[in-house]
């Protein structure tokens, strides 16, 4: 077995159970390739030619307005498949937003032609791309849910503790959570005022310091006590 089957066994359990004819098309198949970070991978209306399995590092894939607002709206990182590649792939569509290498990537691209094979041959391979299909599809939902009818207040409340590192510090400018969110800028800095108010953050240049974990966890979970009116 090629060091690239290897990586892609460790790295994608659920490939372990193709049968042999199944993992020759997959090695004969597929190809390693390497990614810089900041590479676009993909533009909305691109045409789709190959299913591309992350073996390292990250990409962000984000729907971009006519008025240029971003909206990120999943991440694919190592063992993940992107949804929006597959619904391409399956129903001969461009994409419907853009990707980019947020990082280096390590990558295993499948061609259109050994992918269409495998998921005729292989009931353990359309398993594996429609499995990772309905997760994504839910994360979207979740997503779509959120953005519609959660508060900006809860939304950035959970995001900063999601993405505080243990010393409570979260490197991302406001324009960046902004993009994570779905919002405005001006939206988000008057939220982030709003919460350095209050004591439970602090904020500098190209990043933001939770200072009351618990607060923002109060917001984050819905409790009416402590939440800041909603800006946006």
């Amino acid at each position: 077995m090629s060091a690239l089957m290897d990586r892609l066994m460790e790295g994608f359990p659920a490939l372990r159970d193709l049968d042999a004819e199944a993992r020759r098309l997959l090695e004969d198949g597929a190809r390693p390739a390497t990614v810089a970070a900041g590479t676009s991978l993909f533009l909305d209306g691109d045409p789709c030619t190959a299913f591309t399995l992350v073996l390292d590092g990250a990409v962000r894939v984000q729907k971009v307005s006519e008025s240029g607002r971003c909206i990120v709206l999943y991440r694919v990182e190592p063992g993940e498949t992107c949804v929006l590649t597959t619904n391409a792939l399956m129903a001969a569509i461009p994409y419907g937003a853009e990707g980019l290498a947020e990082t280096d990537l390590a990558v295993a691209i499948v061609p259109l032609s050994t992918f269409r094979r495998l998921l005729a041959v292989s009931e353990v391979f359309r398993r594996f791309v429609f499995s990772a299909y309905a997760t994504r599809i839910s994360d979207l939902l979740l997503l779509i849910e959120e953005v519609a009818f959660a508060r900006i207040d809860t939304r950035l409340a959970h995001l900063l503790l999601a993405r505080a590192d243990p010393s409570g510090q979260v490197r991302a400018t406001h324009h960046e959570l902004a993009t994570e969110l779905g919002s405005a800028r001006e939206v988000i800095s008057r939220q982030i005022k709003e919460f350095e108010r209050h004591g439970w953050v602090s904020a500098a240049r190209g990043r933001v310091v939770v200072c009351d974990r618990v607060a923002l966890e109060t917001v984050g979970g819905g409790d009416g006590g402590r939440r800041t009116q909603p800006q946006g």
